[in-house]
């Protein structure tokens, strides 16, 4: 079930808001703190990802790929973790917070396919898994880097540890899976940005 306009200004509004208090508090706010009703696409089951950005580069990203928990608590906890807990990046600052932009990306369940020439480059998000080795790219990323199919599957193969040509290996499996993403045009205040929607 895709969100509306009004639920993906409610996401950005729970990742922003889960954000500054964690920052300035040190703790996760509450449902009730973050606006969420009690039923709802919010309360279902829904795996999500929150990505970061800071003039135009990545900040943070962070989130599931299945769901395991309901889909406030998954925006709420992975805008933490992008904010604070991805490895590639210093925390967040208290002052940054005023100048990043937020971008959810709500997905639907990872399937897998049986041939890499099913993955559509910019349609689909891809998992690669290979002995032990694993990686995923977001759909949008072929689309934000303009890189080929082909090109999404050797970067995604470097991303997971493989050699670029990682992908061709016979063992490799991958799955994909789609999404639907919500984004500010702006930092600071959610009131004052655009929200773009696609799916």
């Amino acid at each position: 079930m895709l969100l509306t306009r009004d639920e993906g200004l409610l996401a950005l509004a729970i990742a922003r808001h889960s954000i500054s208090v964690y920052l300035h508090e040190g703790r996760k706010p509450s449902q009730g703190e973050l606006w969420v009703p009690e039923s709802g696409v919010f309360s279902e089951k829904r795996a999500a990802f929150v990505t970061l950005k800071k003039d135009g580069a990545l900040r943070g990203c962070i989130g599931h790929i299945v769901p395991i928990e309901p889909l406030w608590m998954s925006i709420s906890s992975n805008a933490i973790s992008a904010a604070v807990r991805d490895p590639r990046f210093s925390p967040v600052g208290e002052g940054e917070l005023g100048s990043l932009k937020i971008e959810i990306s709500v997905l639907t369940p990872p399937v897998e396919i049986d041939d890499w020439r099913q993955f559509i480059a910019g349609e689909h998000g891809i998992i690669l898994e290979l002995g032990g080795y694993s990686a995923v790219f977001l759909p949008q990323v072929a689309t934000e880097q303009g890189w080929s199919r082909e090109e999404t599957l050797s970067y995604l193969s470097l991303k997971a540890g493989l050699s670029p040509d990682g992908w061709k290996d016979p063992r490799a499996r991958f799955r994909v899976f789609r999404a639907q993403v919500f984004g500010e045009g702006c930092g600071g205040s959610l009131g004052a940005c655009e929200v773009s929607v696609s799916s």
